[in-house]
C-alpha cells in the first residue's frame, strides 16, 4: 500500500472523526475542522513525496556508483596474467610441432597464430589499444618518450 492510497484506513479514520466532530460542534467550527483535516492530508502528501524523492535519489546514486566503476569484471589483472601464462606455455609445444613438421614455415605459422590470439585478447579487453590514442588522457605530447 502506498503512502496516499485512496483506501488508506488511517486517513479514512481522520475524515470520519472530522465529520463526527462537525456534527457535534456545529457549523461554527466547520472551517477550523476542514482546515485541520486538510493540514493532515498535506502532511501525508509531503511524507509520501519525501519518501519518493529519497528513493529516486538513492536509485540515482546507485546508478552513478555503478557507472563510475572503470574496470569491467572480466577485465581483471588475474585474467590477463593467466591468459599470458597459458599462451606462453602452449607456445612451447606449438613451436616444437610446427618447427619439427614444417621447419621454419611451420614455426612462423605457429607464432603468427600465437601472436594473433594474444592480439585478439588485447583488443577485446582494450578496444583502443592499436588506434594510437590514449582514451581519457589527452596529452600535447606525441610520445611517452618526449620530455
Amino acid at each position: 500500500m502506498t503512502g496516499m492510497d485512496a483506501r488508506d484506513p488511517e486517513l479514512k479514520k481522520e475524515l470520519n472523526a472530522t465529520l463526527q466532530a462537525r456534527r457535534e460542534l456545529g457549523e461554527e467550527y466547520e472551517s477550523a475542522l476542514v482546515d485541520s483535516f486538510l493540514e493532515k492530508v498535506d502532511q501525508r502528501i509531503d511524507g509520501a513525496v519525501d519518501r519518493r524523492l529519497r528513493r529516486q535519489l538513492a536509485e540515482q546514486q546507485m546508478v552513478t556508483a555503478r557507472g563510475a566503476r572503470s574496470p569491467k569484471p572480466t577485465d581483471s589483472f588475474g585474467e590477463r596474467f593467466g591468459f599470458g601464462i597459458v599462451s606462453l606455455v602452449l607456445a612451447i609445444p606449438l613451436s616444437a610441432i610446427g618447427g619439427g613438421v614444417a621447419h621454419l614455415p611451420g614455426l612462423l605459422v605457429s607464432w603468427v597464430g600465437i601472436v594473433g590470439v594474444n592480439a585478439f585478447q588485447a583488443l577485446r579487453v582494450n578496444p583502443d589499444l592499436f588506434r594510437g590514442g590514449r582514451r581519457g588522457k589527452p596529452s600535447s605530447r606525441t610520445s611517452d618518450w618526449e620530455g
